[in-house]
């Protein structure tokens, strides 16, 4: 039985990507998403699970039988008061529904780590870090620069900057 890996954030940029390499490694694919019924509509052929980063009772089915756990979110896009602390809850929650499903592993993609004082936004990716690592479940983080792309919000970003320059 191949390894299952559980990908948050598999509507995001990021994820959209790293699905088909996955697959094509050999694992076993389970995408987690709030609304399956949509993502079913946009990607037929991967297997999608309901469940929230936000909703921790909403985890522990999405995780259970995975081996690995990509985790992919960001709360920043919310632009809501707060977005900081919510996004270090979701870190707590996952991390203990990692531990109580018994995942092998945590794959996180932070960010930079900045040689001065950090963004508020790097700050929350860096503290973000720190508590998945601070969990039982041996966690990887990867810490990358900015990623722009087609359909990345950095790449929106971009976009809607060069328009209006």
């Amino acid at each position: 039985m191949p390894p299952r890996v559980l990908l948050t954030g598999a509507t995001g940029f990021i994820g959209r990507n790293l699905h088909a390499p996955l697959a094509s490694a050999g694992l076993d694919v389970r995408c987690l998403t709030r609304r399956p019924e949509e993502a079913r509509l946009a990607w037929p052929d991967r297997q999608w699970v309901r469940g929230d980063i936000g909703a921790p009772e909403s985890l522990p089915e999405a995780l259970r039988g995975c081996d690995i756990a990509y985790y992919l979110v960001h709360g920043m896009g919310s632009h809501q008061p707060g977005w900081a602390e919510e996004e270090l809850r979701w870190a707590r929650n996952f991390a203990l529904a990692a531990e109580v499903a018994g995942v092998g592993r945590i794959i996180y993609l932070g960010g930079v780590a900045p040689q001065g004082p950090p963004s508020e936004h790097l700050l929350s990716r860096l503290n973000t870090g720190a508590v998945l690592r601070s969990g039982a479940v041996p966690t990887l983080e990867l810490r990358a620069g900015m990623i722009i792309g087609a359909g990345s919000a950095s790449g929106a970003s971009a976009a809607l900057r060069d328009r209006v320059t």
